[in-house]
């Protein structure tokens, strides 16, 4: 099933799709009166023409608060053209959007001039007997839906949040991981080196002093003594190079899981080899400036890609990150960007970015021995 569908299927979309089809059905197999200022009945044609750019605009992918508005005007529009009491369920659904979409103070305000219009539909236009009670009626189907909407994005909102937190996680703890087995093996390899080395050679040296000593005769035994010894140390220090060799973090799978909560975008990743050879600062270093172009991209474009590329280029190590998405955006230089920033910079090195479609960030820093 794609996005898209899934988004229609949701249980307050489909609520909102079973009112409007109820209501059109109204409209079209119906009678509905004119309203009382207009006198004449209003061609059904236009009726449902506006009931349709309802749906139009409640559909458009993209939920934006110029399309609100737009369904807003819609609904007003027909209960201004025909007296129907379904068509203020219409403005359930508007107000269910509306807190979606507005700061809640804003929210409340414009929930409120919206039924004192209706106040003013319903006594001026329809001439009813009891607006306001039917007004304030309304108002409490409004405000169920409003909570219920409300409290459906506070827990879409806490679950990406929680999922962005355990991909913060999961990625912090491959490096963590990684540094830990490589702080073991450099303890390993110092123990081997300082303990284990340092007494070979003593022994080594030991061996060759009775070889030369002439009161002890010259044996194979001896020779064989020393010749192991020399082999074990040569062994041992063989085994210290090896431990103390940096096999690489893990980088690309700490990125990957960062990019799980946000199935919108699919991140690009092109590290090249030696990459896996940055120390744990600078993959940290990493990690979060991709960590926030993804918050970025999914909160402020329309990009369905995130390209990350991560090079050596001489002496310095080269991030480039951008997206696809064909708007540009508000950089304010927030505390993410400063973050970023001082983190590459800690490390010697500079970050850019530039307030254009695509958001690209650059960061560069020195190539560490």
């Amino acid at each position: 099933m794609n996005a898209r569908l899934k988004s229609l299927l949701a249980p307050l979309n489909l609520a909102g799709l079973m009112a409007w089809g109820a209501i059109g059905w109204e409209l079209a197999a119906g009678n509905p009166g004119p309203s009382a200022w207009i006198g004449a009945a209003v061609p059904k044609s236009a009726l449902l023409g506006l009931h349709g750019l309802f749906m139009l605009l409640f559909l458009w992918p993209g939920k934006t608060r110029a399309l609100v508005i737009g369904q807003l005007a819609a609904a007003l529009a027909l209960m201004l053209l025909t007296r129907n009491f379904s068509l203020p369920i219409l403005l359930i659904i508007v107000v269910a959007q509306i807190v979606q979409l507005w700061p809640a103070r804003t929210a409340i305000g414009l929930i409120v001039a919206i039924n004192l219009l209706v106040y003013g539909i319903y006594a001026f236009a329809w001439r009813a007997g009891s607006p306001m009670i039917m007004t304030l009626m309304y108002m409490s189907f409004q405000a169920f839906a409003a909570i219920t909407s409300w409290y459906a994005v506070s827990a879409e909102r806490t679950r990406d949040e929680m999922a962005a937190v355990n991909a913060e996680l999961l990625g912090t703890r491959s490096l963590l991981d990684a540094s830990v087995r490589d702080s073991e093996r450099l303890r390993i390899s110092r123990e081997l080196h300082d303990v284990a080395g340092h007494k070979l050679t003593a022994l080594k040296l030991n061996l060759k002093v009775l070889q030369r000593n002439p009161q002890i005769p010259p044996s194979a035994e001896l020779q064989l003594s020393a010749e192991l010894a020399d082999e074990l140390l040569q062994d041992i220090r063989a085994v210290v190079q090896q431990l103390r060799l940096h096999d690489g973090l893990p980088l690309h799978e700490a990125l990957s899981a960062l990019a799980a909560p946000f199935p919108r975008l699919e991140l690009d990743l092109r590290l090249d080899a030696e990459s896996a050879r940055i120390s744990v600062p600078e993959a940290e270093a990493v990690l979060r400036c991709v960590q926030e172009a993804l918050t970025n991209a999914a909160k402020h474009s329309t990009a369905q890609r995130l390209t990350v590329m991560l090079k050596r280029d001489g002496a310095l190590w080269r991030l480039d990150i951008r997206d696809d998405g064909d708007k540009s955006p508000e950089v304010r230089g927030g505390g993410g960007l400063r973050g970023m920033q001082e983190r590459f910079e800690s490390l010697g090195g500079m970050l850019d970015w530039s307030a254009v479609p695509g958001m690209p960030l650059k960061a560069t820093w020195p190539v560490r021995g």
